[in-house]
C-alpha cells in the first residue's frame, strides 16, 4: 500500500510539473511572437536607414572621411548580448566561452 501512496504522489507530481511545462511553452511562444512583430515592424527603418547611409557614402569621398577610407584591421570589437533571465541554460556561458576562443 505505501508503495501505492507513494507512486500515485509521484504520478501528480510529474502532472503538476506537465502543466507548468506547458504554460511556460504557451509564454515563451507568446514572448517570442511579440519580439518577431517587433522586427517586422522595425524592418522599414532599417532599410530606410541602409538606404540613406548607402546614399551617403556614395556622395562622400571616401579619402576625406576617416570613417570610410580602407586601412589595415588592428583590432577587433565585439558587441555581446546576453540574457539577464532565468531559464536558459549554459547558453551565457556557452557565450563567454566563445568569446574566450575567438
Amino acid at each position: 500500500m505505501l508503495n501505492l501512496k507513494v507512486l500515485r504522489r509521484r504520478i501528480a507530481s510529474i502532472k503538476s510539473t506537465q502543466q507548468i511545462t506547458r504554460a511556460m511553452k504557451m509564454v515563451a511562444a507568446a514572448r517570442l511572437r511579440r519580439a518577431q512583430e517587433r522586427i517586422i515592424e522595425g524592418r522599414p527603418y532599417a532599410d530606410k536607414m541602409r538606404e540613406i547611409l548607402q546614399s551617403l557614402s556614395l556622395r562622400t569621398d571616401p579619402e576625406a572621411h576617416p570613417l570610410l577610407a580602407r586601412r589595415d584591421i588592428k583590432k577587433v570589437e565585439l558587441v555581446v548580448i546576453t540574457t539577464d533571465r532565468g531559464l536558459c541554460g549554459s547558453f551565457n556561458q556557452n557565450i563567454f566561452r566563445t568569446i574566450a576562443r575567438f
